[in-house]
């Protein structure tokens, strides 16, 4: 499903009708963290990368990026990861060469291309599985998972949006409140300008990131483009293809995870060649095209660059503190 626009208005009609479904949805949380079996010790520390709102904010970005940090120091991180949107439901090791998109889940393609990837509805029996590979274990998600211990837990935060209209699901886009997320966070990363101003709110280290395209020199800059992407906020996409230049003179945009339909590609093509643009979407996206599909596709890649780097691996775990 696509965000509804209001959770990123001020505080309105909607948000107020809905925000009392949002205390049962809270309590419902907090029902299942307390009523949780004792949660997994692992033998590898475990870094969870969280957020407290629906959709994307940058917590893959922030994963990819940690995971080539650590290996960068010789260290063996191993992602572990719920799948979503794919059929299998793990515990299993994401293969390249051999699973899709539809098997495994999109987000988990990116990942297994930087380090082992287990995925699993099960994440503490994925986890099981990866700490015999691993010297840290990457949590993509699964701060509001209480069937794990986290060595150290990060908050990120899509500087741009923030918390939005500050309502818990079904008035806005929290999880849950900011308030009850800090209290099990060690630091928080926020990508992008703080536009509503959060660093004073959090009372934790706070690590400033950024989002910068990565255009190879053989990149079609000179075109123009037709972008669609099926991401949380496909806005934001849209935003950074046009800040590094690109002409971006149709979007189309699609539900978080979309699987796009022969009908969807063929639409895609036909809407190109009638109006000479050239295709472009997110590398999220572009894993879940079809193969055949795939070099009709410009693909937009981004890293995300941390602001104070050395800082921010003198606060990971280097070993377990039980160790």
């Amino acid at each position: 499903m696509k965000a509804p626009g209001f959770w990123y208005q001020p505080f309105g009609v909607k948000a107020a009708l809905l925000a009392p479904f949002g205390q049962f949805y809270r309590a419902g949380g907090m029902i299942r963290r307390a009523a949780a079996a004792t949660p997994y010790l692992a033998k590898a520390p475990v870094i969870c990368i969280g957020n407290v709102m629906a959709g994307g904010s940058g917590k893959t970005p922030v994963a990819l990026t940690l995971a080539r940090l650590l290996t960068a120091q010789g260290a063996k991180p191993v992602f572990v990861t719920r799948g979503y949107g794919g059929q299998n439901k793990g515990p299993l090791r994401v293969d390249l060469n051999r699973h899709t998109a539809t098997e495994v889940g999109d987000e988990p393609l990116l990942l297994a291309r930087v380090a082992p990837c287990w995925i699993g509805c099960n994440r503490a029996a994925a986890l099981r599985e990866a700490e015999k590979e691993a010297t840290h274990i990457l949590l993509d998600d699964g701060l509001q998972n209480p069937t794990i211990v986290k060595t150290t837990s990060f908050l990120v935060i899509d500087g741009s949006v923030g918390l939005g209209n500050g309502q818990i699901i079904p008035a806005g886009p929290l999880r849950e409140t900011l308030g009850d997320a800090l209290k099990r966070v060690n630091a928080a990363v926020i990508i992008g300008e703080d536009a509503q101003n959060l660093t004073p709110r959090l009372n934790r280290l706070v690590f400033r990131a950024q989002l910068e395209p990565r255009l190879s020199d053989d990149f079609p800059r000179d075109k123009e483009f037709f972008a669609f992407a099926g991401i949380g906020r496909p806005e934001k996409f849209y935003a950074s293809c046009r800040e590094a230049g690109l002409n971006i003179v149709s979007t189309l945009d699609f539900p978080d995870h979309y699987m796009f339909t022969q009908k969807d590609l063929s639409a895609f093509a036909e809407h190109a060649r009638v109006r000479k643009l050239q295709l472009i979407t997110t590398e999220k996206d572009w894993v879940r095209l079809p193969p055949d599909f795939r070099p009709k596709v410009a693909v937009f890649p981004v890293e995300l660059v941390f602001e104070d780097e050395k800082g921010l691996m003198e606060n990971l775990p280097t070993q377990h503190p039980n160790n």
